[in-house]
């Protein structure tokens, strides 16, 4: 083996000899060009032919300046590629490949060598690739074969051989630190080596770990929805990610990065995974919280509870009848039961039961809602709401151009003009001399001066109206949307059976909160459903593939909002069941066929294995949820989880003292203390800042820091930590059968440590777990 390392070296040093000059060669031609770029700026109009004086002169200058804005443009695309490749030549400098494979096509004689890196690079005669991009074809077989027959898919078709050798490489600063001969998945040795590290600031990128089960996600072509279920620390949004790169790089110059986007759950996250496409040499896709979008539609017209909010409240507020109410409502809110009233309502509206506003102008009606309504309901009804709006609008604005018509002979245009400035009289001359229909002499016409200011005039107080009218704000959607809280179920033909028990009292709280200028949580997607239905609205086309993450958050009506957004796009939705903290949101993979993908077949990916946290955290943590036997840990070995029970607070915060210095002392750099809900982290944060540099989190917080950290388990969903402890798992705290997941969702985030506290009793979904997985202090 030794012959093996020094010849696997010796080729390491031919390969960074290449791309030494391959450097030099770029940073070369890079400075020219960059002076190209500066000089074509400062020079631009001097190589500019501009005249104006003939129509055939102005094509001229078109041509010119279009010519040389072309020029600058290529040199800065080509500056930009070649930056581009120095710093993914400044990468595998550092470490140029982490695997290769000996295939023997199949009637061939020889084995081609392939190594695998995280970008191509040939030799300098540019014939032969001395590393293999790792998304391209070929380096398939690296993540799904061992040894043996294999084969792998081109554009020409399959290509049939065999592995002969299989061989993993670990490459720091250009020295080959260890190197494995391996099986069908990626060798323990790299993986106990990567996963051992402390928890990044920032998600890593380790196209080296990919194993079989996650390539067929960042592969997959095919499928118009892949679901992935994947348990905790599976590497669903590592491999997500890997899957963009790889799409972009498969379709490059058919898909961007903005064809691209991902829903992720929060701020914090979102900044956590965005180094990930860089590092990989791909600009990020465009990233939002599905609460940003809503916020952007509403811009501000309601105070619109977000989904942590919500969630504070299902975990904080008071068990009364009115939470009750309001639990059943998000429940039914959410429901493909609710989708079918909302469509039962549209069907009405069709008929009668839109509302519409006044249109006013200087405190009086210049046309009335009544009016807007019998000419709406005047058209044919089997065109549709949104075509019928559309010949509303266009209706509207001749309206209004006859009543500007009036308006010009009225006694406040007389006073408006007189009273007329005059740089505004200069202002309104020059426009109306521009659109040459004056001349010096011809402007002097006092009638038709007064004429013509009058129509500027009315046109310019009328602008507002137009434009408010363009954006269909004649409609009234509000009254609309809560209309639907207070009509009879007659009305709407619906079946009862289907609805809530307490419906009518779950109207009365929705018409409450809206008197209050707030809106639900629950409410907001519903309230912009019917928005479309009714306005029409035009689907996201631009988006060609659609990330969500965390996908058991949503509910089966969101998931029907979705589609109607971004209608023709693939689909790639990723989540776990047991993490589904807000039980009232998705509980089976079933709504999929429901809302996204009716006619068409769903792919489902199911990842088992845990490469997140130790052996022991896992084998503690799978015993917290239903069907947790099917978790596999791999062999990475550490602590027991520790539980340690206290008497009361104070003598909590001084354990929880002790055990942030110990772990800080011992290399940790990523501490969570995760809590229950924002109002219990708080607290702690409170307690702990007074003696422990600490930092707390909370939804307005986006970014992800090294150090202590306080946050609420709604907000640690999809990152990762050195330590994580739990504060206070006590039967009090943590009664709930409902809070099982919530719990589990905690607790999964620890990569090497976990540490659970408890004030009192320990917590009953503890108690079952076997007490040889866990150890007990105090």
């Amino acid at each position: 083996m030794r012959n093996e390392w020094e010849k696997e070296q010796a080729r390491i040093n031919e390969v960074l000899e290449i791309i030494d000059n391959n450097i030099g060669n770029i940073q070369n031609n890079s400075s020219g060009i960059k002076k190209d770029i500066v000089e074509i700026r400062k020079t631009f109009w001097n190589d500019v032919t501009v005249n104006f004086d003939e129509p055939d002169d102005l094509d001229e200058t078109f041509f010119s300046i279009k010519q040389q804005a072309e020029m600058l443009s290529e040199r800065e695309r080509m500056h930009f590629k070649m930056d581009q490749r120095l710093k993914s030549l400044a990468k595998l400098k550092h470490s140029p490949y982490f695997g290769r494979f000996d295939f023997q096509e199949e009637g061939e004689i020889n084995a081609d060598q392939i190594y695998i890196g995280t970008a191509s690079l040939m030799d300098e005669a540019e014939e032969n690739f001395l590393i293999y991009d790792w998304r391209a074809p070929i380096s398939s077989i690296y993540y799904d074969y061992a040894t043996g027959p294999a084969n792998f898919e081109t554009l020409d078709g399959t290509i049939e051989g065999e592995i002969l050798l299989k061989r993993q490489f670990i490459i720091r600063s250009g020295k080959l630190r260890g190197m494995f001969d391996t099986g069908v998945t990626i060798g323990d040795e790299v993986l106990q080596q990567v996963l051992s590290d402390n928890a990044n600031n920032q998600m890593k990128s380790i196209v080296a770990t990919i194993q079989k089960e996650q390539n067929q996600i960042i592969r997959n072509e095919r499928s118009r929805l892949l679901f992935v279920q994947g348990v905790a620390g599976s590497g669903k949004t590592s491999a997500a990610l890997q899957r963009i790169a790889y799409l972009l790089y498969r379709f490059r110059g058919s898909i961007e990065s903005d064809n691209i986007m991902l829903f992720s759950p929060n701020p914090m996250f979102s900044n956590y995974v965005a180094t990930v496409l860089p590092e990989l040499g791909e600009d990020n896709m465009e990233q939002m919280t599905f609460q940003a979008y809503l916020e952007e539609r509403f811009k501000d017209k309601y105070d619109l509870e977000d989904t942590f909010a919500q969630m504070e409240y299902v975990l904080t507020a008071p068990k009364d009848k009115a939470y009750k109410i309001r639990m059943e409502g998000i429940r039914y809110k959410g429901s493909n039961e609710f989708l079918e009233l909302i469509h039962s309502y549209v069907r009405y509206l069709s008929i009668d039961g839109l509302i519409f506003k006044n249109i006013n102008f200087r405190g009086e009606t210049i046309i009335s809602a009544d009016e807007i309504k019998s000419f709406f309901y005047s058209l044919d009804s089997s065109i549709s709401i949104p075509n019928r709006i559309s010949l509303t609008m266009d209706w509207l604005l001749k309206e209004l151009s006859k009543k500007g018509r009036k308006e010009r002979k009225k006694d406040w245009v007389t006073e408006e003009i007189q009273f007329l400035d005059h740089d505004e009289y200069q202002k309104i001359y020059k426009r109306l001399q521009k659109k040459q229909l004056f001349t010096e002499n011809t402007f002097n016409d006092f009638d038709r001066e007064q004429k013509e200011l009058a129509k500027v005039i009315v046109s310019n107080r009328f602008k507002p109206i137009r434009q408010a009218i363009k954006r269909l704000e004649f409609i009234n959607m509000a009254a609309i949307f809560f209309q639907l809280f207070d009509l009879s179920t007659s009305t709407l033909s619906v079946n009862k059976s289907l609805l809530p028990a307490n419906w009518a009292d779950i109207c009365k709280q929705t018409i409450s909160n809206a008197k209050k200028k707030a809106l639900f949580f629950e409410d907001a997607t519903a309230y912009l459903y019917l928005q479309d239905q009714i306005e029409g609205r035009k689907p996201n086309t631009l988006i060609r593939h659609l990330f969500i993450d965390e996908a058991q958050d949503y509910t089966p009506f969101q998931y029907a909002f979705l589609k109607q957004l971004f209608p023709m796009c693939q689909m790639t939705i990723l989540g776990d069941l047991n993490q589904a903290i807000f039980s009232e949101a998705m509980n089976s993979p079933s709504i999929f066929s429901d809302q996204l993908c009716r006619e068409e077949k769903i792919e489902t990916i199911i990842l088992t294995k845990s490469y997140r946290s130790t052996q022991q955290i896992v084998e503690f943590t799978k015993w917290l949820i239903e069907g947790g036997s099917v978790i596999e840990p791999i062999n990475r070995l550490g602590n027991k989880p520790i539980f340690t029970r206290v008497e009361n607070y104070e003598r909590l915060y001084c354990e929880l003292e002790n055990c942030i210095k110990g772990l800080w002392e011992s290399g940790h750099q990523t501490i969570a203390v995760i809590c229950k809900t924002e109002q219990e982290s708080k607290e702690v944060f409170k307690q702990l800042s007074k003696k422990l540099d600490v930092k707390r989190i909370d939804k307005e917080t986006y970014s992800f820091e090294r150090g202590v950290l306080v946050v609420p388990v709604y907000l640690a969903k999809g990152i990762e930590f050195d330590a994580v402890i739990i504060p206070n798992c006590s039967e009090e705290h943590y009664g709930s059968q409902n809070e099982q997941k919530l719990l589990y969702t905690a607790c999964t985030r620890a990569m090497h440590e976990l540490y659970i506290f408890s004030v009192g009793e320990m917590s009953r979904l503890i108690s079952g777990v076997p007490k040889d997985l866990f150890e007990v202090e105090g």
